[in-house]
């Protein structure tokens, strides 16, 4: 009897483990994982240029989010290396976008803040408006002429490598948002890459 009763509780936990299990296989994994389809350098009188494109969808929850008026923060970096034989490479560069991306539900239309610094209320941002999300999503995805550095920073016969990444940021949601969305795949936005690349002259 006693074995009986003690074995209850643990047959109680498989059946609920099972349950779980049965649930995720019918609801499948949710990925929402973004891909660096362009990348090139540009040299100009203005700098070292870089043009990428990213490509993704907006997951379900986060275009639910921003439907109700939630802004999303999205952050791109971008790190400029020299190559060395010798030792690890040579940052020569490092620069950051920040961008913040918010729908108005009263007229309907997006609004997108670029700045190269972390965006809060100030206001210290560029902004442009959009009349669908569409258009709103290509200008998050598309880095056009983006200064990442400085003509003088670059060393003739120097190969070069450049470091992209692009994230959804969590960390600048609303605290009760950023406790819920731990750990959930359909959050997490975001995509790296690293290559070798040649920085161009621009025409």
């Amino acid at each position: 009897m006693r074995l009986a009763a003690a074995r209850r509780p643990l047959e109680a936990a498989l059946r609920l483990l099972a349950a779980l299990l049965v649930l995720l296989a019918v609801a499948g994994p949710v990925h929402a994982d973004a891909e660096v389809t362009q990348m090139r350098l540009e040299r100009s009188e203005d700098g070292v240029l870089l043009n990428a494109s990213v490509a993704f969808e907006l997951p379900p929850a986060v275009e639910d989010a921003l439907q109700k008026g939630i802004p999303m923060f999205f952050v791109a970096e971008a790190t400029l290396l020299r190559d060395r034989w010798y030792w690890y490479d040579k940052q020569v560069a490092f620069s950051q976008r920040h961008m913040r991306l918010s729908y108005q539900p009263l007229t309907r239309r997006w609004r997108l803040q670029v700045s190269p610094t972390a965006i809060g209320n100030s206001g210290l941002a560029l902004g442009q408006s959009f009349d669908t999300r569409e258009e709103a999503l290509r200008a998050v995805q598309s880095f056009a002429r983006w200064k990442i550095a400085e003509l003088s920073d670059l060393e003739p016969d120097a190969r070069y490598s450049l470091d992209f990444r692009f994230r959804l940021d969590v960390s600048q949601l609303p605290r009760p948002f950023q406790i819920g969305v731990v750990g959930q795949a359909d959050w997490n936005v975001g995509a790296a890459r690293t290559q070798r690349i040649a920085v161009e002259n621009g025409r």
